[in-house]
């Protein structure tokens, strides 16, 4: 009897193992494609922003797609030095504190834009010169960045220093004068005022590696590497015209700021046009960036077409009633090709 029911164990488990070899495996479910600019974005493992004017985040429609389709904003004005110290000493954060504790409240992430630029300047700071025009660009970047410490992800703490041109020299601006290391300086600040945000600079006109003013940027971003000046990030603008095209060696111009060891982002995109030529030129636009690893983030400045610095381009991904256009449909799609990497860049 015992061998009988040894016989009949072997075979039925025999037989079962034979019914399970039969059933064919259920194949794992692909994820449906994204329905958001960021979560689209999140699968390739970078953000997906927006630059944002705080007032206007009191309008529904205008808060209904920033709340829907982006995981980042940047204040477009209320963070620069005139907005944030109209008066020698004396600051005011409320206009950024609304921006960022709206981000805050929806688990987005803040890019600070930014901290020192040539332009929008309060006259106090026009009027000074020298070792106390250096000493009060210091302490703004101190003040501001220690105010938002912990709360803001990236800044831009230098913007536009270069000169237009093909001379590849530094813009004569105010801050130019007080000494050729100024940048240097206003990095520096910025790393002891927060020294676990991203540290950024910005410009436009960079995004094509052979102009003049792309290789000066390259040299200074190489050269403070390589001495340990604290640089996280390079911002390439990124406004693009019929004249200004999104050039074709787009993604080389990345990868050879990346390979220096920093992110890089576009920091201000928008491309003036409509239909499908504006849509193929965000589609190269975007797909230069998912090209490149170290490409981080994508931030596309403005909401809606009559929210943009340049409204008659009509540059933006809505329209001026907040419908979607061309252009968002091929931004969306382009990211939802890209393979998924489920990693998110921690800075």
């Amino acid at each position: 009897m015992r061998q009988l029911w040894s016989a009949l164990v072997t075979v039925t488990a025999a037989s079962l193992t034979a019914a399970v070899m039969l059933v064919p495996a259920r194949p794992a479910a692909a994820d449906p494609p994204a329905t958001t600019l960021a979560e689209a974005a999140h699968r390739t493992g970078r953000h997906f922003g927006v630059g944002v004017s705080g007032h206007k985040l009191a309008d529904p429609v205008y808060a209904g797609i920033v709340d829907r389709e982006f995981d980042g904003l940047t204040p477009e004005n209320e963070l620069k030095l005139d907005a944030t110290e109209p008066l020698q000493g004396r600051f005011t954060f409320a206009a950024g504190d609304r921006v960022v504790d709206h981000a805050e409240s929806r688990g987005q992430r803040v890019r600070g834009q930014t901290l020192l630029w040539h332009a929008a300047q309060p006259s106090w700071l026009v009027n000074l010169r020298g070792a106390a025009l250096r000493q009060a660009m210091l302490d703004h970047v101190t003040q501001v960045v220690a105010h938002y410490r912990g709360r803001v992800a990236a800044w831009d703490v230098v913007g536009e220093a270069f000169a237009d041109g093909t001379s590849g020299a530094r813009r004569d601006s105010n801050f130019q004068r007080t000494g050729d290391d100024w940048i240097e300086a206003a990095f520096r600040a910025a790393r002891a005022a927060d020294p676990d945000a991203k540290l950024c600079y910005n410009d436009y006109n960079v995004e094509n590696w052979s102009h003049a003013k792309t290789q000066a940027v390259h040299r200074m971003v190489r050269d403070f590497r390589s001495r340990g000046v604290p640089i996280d990030c390079v911002g390439l603008q990124s406004h693009f015209t019929a004249y200004h095209p999104v050039p074709a060696d787009f993604a080389a111009t990345l990868r050879a700021f990346a390979d220096l060891g920093v992110d890089v982002e576009l920091t201000e995109l928008d491309i003036e046009g409509s239909g499908a030529a504006q849509a193929d030129a965000y589609r190269r636009a975007v797909r230069a960036c998912l090209e490149v690893s170290g490409c981080t983030g994508i931030t596309v400045w403005g909401v809606r077409d009559s929210d943009s610095w340049r409204s008659s381009g009509t540059p933006l991904l809505f329209d001026s009633t907040g419908a979607r256009k061309p252009a968002y449909t091929a931004v969306l799609d382009t990211l939802n090709r890209f393979p998924a990497t489920r990693h998110v860049p921690v800075r």
